[in-house]
């Protein structure tokens, strides 16, 4: 078992992943959600036909917009958010475990590769005939 500890994370590497993670988060989030705007809003404007077709036309056009702006908005701000915290993240990481000593742990696997031993070459390996 090795025994080892974090003293330092790269801000710009978690930051990177940070903002990915966070992207995903708002791929998962941000398109039910403007689906679901759609489908009300046509499920509003359906019910607005029967007495105003236009205000119903403008209405579920509204919606759909909205719907897409906001399949588009939630990733990019999530993302966004995500880069910014993780940068900040890590940075008060670095901070904190230069004052502690940061985080310890331990490791349990196969033992690591030991390269073989180099060889001894005679001074004249290669004798020229």
């Amino acid at each position: 078992m090795a025994e080892m500890t974090i003293r330092r994370l790269g801000v710009l590497s978690v930051a990177k992943i940070e903002g990915l993670i966070m992207l995903v988060i708002g791929l998962i989030m941000g398109v039910p959600y403007g689906l679901f705007v759609m489908i009300w809003g046509a499920f509003i404007s359906s019910l607005l036909s029967k007495s105003d077709n236009q205000t119903a036309a403008a209405g579920g056009i509204t919606t759909v917009v909205i719907g897409l702006v906001v399949m588009i908005a939630f990733p990019i701000f999530y993302g966004i958010a995500g880069f910014i915290g993780g940068a900040i993240g890590a940075l008060i990481y670095n901070g904190a475990a230069r004052m502690v000593g940061g985080i310890e742990f331990e490791l349990e696997g196969p033992p690591a590769y030991v390269p073989p031993a180099p060889q001894q070459w005679g001074a004249n390996a290669y004798p020229q005939t």
